[in-house]
C-alpha cells in the first residue's frame, strides 16, 4: 500500500528551510549529549534520513523506518556505505510485529506526530519498543505557539490557553482534496499522555522560535539558527515555538 509521502518531493520542501534543519538538528544534539550511552537507535518516520547524520555516530545499531518506499530508497542510497543502519518499510501500527520488544535504546521521532490523530497509539507503540529505561525524543507541532495565542486572545477567548483539542490546521480546500492531517496538538495533552504511558520529561525545548520570511531575509542562517539556540531552553516553559522537542525516559 502506498503512502502520502509516495507521492510528494519530501526533499524539494526543505529547500530554503536551512534555519529549520539546522534549529532541529541543535536540539536534537542537545538531548544526545544527556545520554550517556545509546547501543541501538530506531527513527520512526525517518524519510530520506535528513537527520541521520547527527545522530549516526552514537549507536552501532541503527534502523530507519518510513512508511513511504519513496523515501526510503533515497535514505538507502544516501547511506549505503553505512553497515550498521537497517531499513524497515512499515506504518507505525506495524512496527511492533517487525522490532523486538524493549530492544531499542533510542527511538527518535521528528515531524511525524504531526499527521497522527491517534497520539496514544504512538506512545503505546514506542513504550513497546524500547528498552527499560531507554529514550524517546520527538516533536510535535504546537497549537499554544505564540502567534496562535496571541490570535486567540485578541478574539476574547481566553479558554485556548487550557483547550487541549487537537487542531487540524489544514486550509478548507486542503481537507476537501482529503491530503494528509496536519495536526497542532496541545503540550498538556501531550505532557499527560506521556505519563500516562509511564515516560518521565527530562528535557523540553522550544524549537524555531523565530521563524519567519521577513527574518530570513535579513540576516543569515547561521545569525537565526545561534539565536534560537540561545532561546530553545528559556522559551520551553512557554511553549513559545511552533515546534516543541521533548526528551523522555522510559521508567523502569
Amino acid at each position: 500500500m502506498s503512502a502520502a509521502y509516495d507521492t510528494y518531493d519530501y526533499i524539494s520542501y526543505w529547500i530554503g528551510r536551512d534555519y529549520e534543519h539546522k534549529s532541529e538538528i541543535m536540539a536534537l544534539r542537545a538531548f544526545l549529549q544527556k545520554i550517556k550511552r545509546i547501543k541501538s537507535i530506531l527513527e520512526i518516520g525517518a524519510g530520506f534520513g535528513r537527520l541521520v547524520p547527527s545522530y549516526a555516530f552514537r549507536a552501532k545499531s541503527i534502523i530507519l523506518s518510513d512508511a513511504s518506499a519513496k523515501t526510503l530508497k533515497v535514505a538507502r542510497k544516501t547511506f549505503a556505505n553505512r553497515k550498521n543502519i537497517k531499513y524497515i518499510h512499515s506504518s507505525l501500527e506495524n512496527l511492533p510485529a517487525k522490532i523486538r520488544t524493549s530492544s531499542i535504546s533510542l527511538v527518535i521521532m521528528i515531524r511525524v506526530i504531526h499527521h497522527i490523530r491517534n497520539i496514544d497509539e504512538v506512545f503505546t507503540i514506542v513504550r513497546r519498543i524500547v528498552s527499560p529505561g531507554g529514550y524517546f525524543i520527538f516533536e510535535f507541532a504546537n497549537k499554544r505557539h505564540i502567534k496562535a495565542t496571541l490570535k486567540e486572545l485578541l478574539k476574547g477567548n481566553f479558554a485556548f490557553l487550557n483547550d487541549q483539542k487537537t487542531v487540524d490546521v489544514r486550509s478548507r480546500k486542503s481537507i476537501k482534496e482529503g491530503t494528509i492531517p496536519f495536526l497542532n496538538h496541545h503540550p498538556d495533552k501531550i505532557k499527560e499522555i506521556l505519563s500516562k504511558h509511564g515516560f518521565e520529561v527530562i528535557e523540553k525545548r522550544s524549537v524555531s522560535n523565530i521563524r519567519s520570511p521577513f527574518l530570513k531575509n535579513i540576516f543569515s542562517t547561521d545569525i537565526l539558527v545561534a539565536i534560537d539556540g540561545l532561546l530553545q531552553r528559556p522559551l520551553s516553559s512557554l511553549n513559545f515555538g511552533p515546534s516543541i522537542f521533548i526528551l523522555a525516559r522510559k521508567k523502569g
